[in-house]
């Protein structure tokens, strides 16, 4: 079994025994192309009388169940047009069995390895080495040596030798290609292409088919082939894994954010508490002068009723008769204490007890105390006794 890696454009071919020690070294996120033996899967040519490419699914379907002893949900097909005419087209089908699938693969499987590609590996050398005409492969697959016909780089023929030697080769190749040309393959010239192990048998192939064969090793890189033998079930597994990478992917780029949230808020709480200090330090440093302002503040507006002249009884006096609307406002009471006037009076109509209120409030002099109007109280003749407090602003 041979592993192919492309690093930085340059790639590496790594030789395993088996298929698990190939999954010991792949990670679930690498491209993975499985390529099956040809004793694993069944490969035919068959000429369907169509040319419409639509139609060939089904009918390839159809002749692949007459050829394998398992129902349509045991196996997997796919198919590759080798030719087309106007009698029909020639393809060439390829069927594997998914429990035997399953077998071979379940070190890949059993480690999350979801081939994207399930190929045969037949299909790959034809590919590579043949991408036109018709050729015979003969190379060592396993214990067997397999003999594969090639048209225009697709497989139309195979069959598997178990331990061959240069005898056996000289009694079964010739049958084998009197058997490909019955399924209407043209062997009359093809290019031999023999693998650089069996360099031993490269007389006894030449001897039969009286042409040089070709020296083949294996390929860097293999060339692609559109063959694809994954089950619907690998698909739908490949497709979860993808949406659980890509889940965690945005959970990581989640979880990022929010660290990063966090670690924001915790720096904007480290300035925060950096800024509360250095004020606290200010206003710590700042108290002495303030607590002065503060006490000067409070001496002043204890002293203000003795001082300031707005506070002076006989000039709110005076200015409280300058506020009377008329002579039919009189006042009979004036009180004023340190933080309280009070002015009692009577006025011929409650009206003329608003008007009063209203002046007073309004007289620039007095605007030192804020005023506040009683309901006046009706007397039997109608007048109106009145109360007015104003208390310092």
């Amino acid at each position: 079994m041979v592993r192919f890696a492309e690093h930085s454009g340059a790639w590496e071919v790594r030789a395993v025994a088996s298929i698990e020690e190939a999954a010991e070294t792949l990670q679930p996120g690498d491209d993975i192309v499985l390529s099956l033996p040809i004793d694993l899967v069944l490969a035919q040519r068959m000429r369907l009388p169509t040319t419409d490419p639509a139609e060939f699914v089904e009918m390839v379907r159809i002749q692949v169940e007459k050829a394998m002893p398992y129902s349509p949900e045991e196996m997997t097909t796919d198919s590759e047009l080798i030719s087309q005419s106007e009698e029909g087209s020639v393809i060439s089908a390829v069927a594997v069995n998914n429990e035997k699938l399953n077998e071979l693969a379940a070190p890949l499987l059993s480690r999350g390895l979801i081939p994207s590609q399930v190929t045969i590996y037949a299909g790959h050398r034809a590919a590579t080495h043949s991408p036109e005409g018709t050729s015979f492969f003969i190379y060592p697959e396993n214990e067997s040596i397999v003999c594969a016909i090639a048209e225009e780089g697709k497989v139309s023929f195979t069959h598997s030798l178990d331990g061959a030697d240069a005898l056996q080769l000289q009694r079964d190749l010739p049958q084998l290609t009197l058997s490909a040309e019955l399924q209407g393959i043209n062997t009359s010239a093809p290019r031999i292409l023999l693998a650089e192990s069996l360099y031993e048998f490269r007389d006894t192939v030449e001897g039969i088919f009286a042409t040089n064969a070709e020296l083949i090793a294996v390929e860097v890189p293999p060339a692609e082939s559109r063959l694809n033998l994954l089950p619907e079930s690998w698909r739908a597994r490949r497709a979860q894994l993808v949406r659980q990478k890509e889940w965690r992917k945005r959970l990581l780029i989640g979880a990022g954010a929010y660290a990063g949230l966090l670690f924001l808020f915790f720096a904007y709480l480290l300035i925060v508490r950096f800024q509360v200090s250095r004020l606290d330090k200010r206003i710590s440093h700042d108290a002495p002068r303030t607590e002065f302002v503060r006490a000067t503040e409070a001496r002043w507006k204890a002293l203000a009723p003795a001082i300031d002249p707005h506070y002076y009884p006989i000039e709110v006096i005076l200015h409280l008769f300058d506020s009377l609307p008329s002579a039919e406002v009189r006042i009979t009471v004036f009180n004023q204490s340190a933080r309280q006037i009070s002015v009692d009076g009577e006025a011929n109509s409650a009206a003329l007890a608003y008007q009063f209120a209203d002046k007073v409030k309004k007289n620039p002099d007095l605007a030192t105390f804020q005023f506040e109007l009683g309901a006046p109280r009706l007397l039997p003749n109608d007048h109106a006794q009145f109360r007015l407090e104003g208390k310092p602003k």
